[in-house]
């Protein structure tokens, strides 16, 4: 166990076998960088893949999973920690944590990206937040972020708080 924890944000569904491999480099890229694995904890799709490549990687993996999904946690977890509400397990995802990566997903995964950008604009998470855009997944959140700039709603410099890496070497040098 290390005293650095990264949240991998990511879906819940079965995917194409490049998401698949593309969260296992991350995560092996993480562990390899000395940080243990927080996740949603479940063995769903990419979920499952997080869990099952830190474990295989020698990282602690630390489930964040609410109540209502009981039967779904991971074996592989080290670590199982149990909310009410699906606001109690962002925030126990996040806790601890100095590096919050969302993967490619669907509008949970974007959920948690936003909450935890908005989190670090008011100075109450102080990790790195990073969406790794592959094949431009991320290109139109980035031109709405700008979109807000613009129009007077968001801050320039608070662009400064989320990275969009775009290859695999652009998000391990940011580990």
């Amino acid at each position: 166990m290390t005293d650095k924890k990264a949240v991998i944000f990511c879906s819940s569904h079965d995917l194409e076998q490049k998401y698949i491999q593309a969260a296992r480099t991350i995560v092996r890229a993480a562990c390899l960088a000395g940080y243990d694995i927080v996740s949603g904890g479940t063995v769903k799709g990419l979920m499952g893949h997080v869990c099952d490549e830190a474990a295989q990687c020698g990282a602690e993996v630390i489930g964040v999973i609410p109540r209502f999904m009981k039967g779904l946690e991971h074996p592989a977890l080290t670590e199982c920690v149990w909310t009410d509400t699906m606001s109690q397990r962002k925030d126990g995802m996040r806790e601890g944590t100095s590096l919050a990566i969302a993967l490619p997903g669907g509008i949970g995964t974007l959920d948690e990206l936003a909450e935890t950008y908005c989190l670090a604009k008011m100075g109450l998470y102080g990790g790195r937040v990073v969406a790794y855009n592959m094949e431009g997944f991320y290109d139109p959140l980035k031109e709405q972020l700008k979109t807000f700039v613009d129009r007077g709603f968001l801050y320039e410099d608070s662009l400064r708080l989320i990275s969009f890496p775009e290859t695999m070497e652009e998000l391990k040098a940011l580990l």
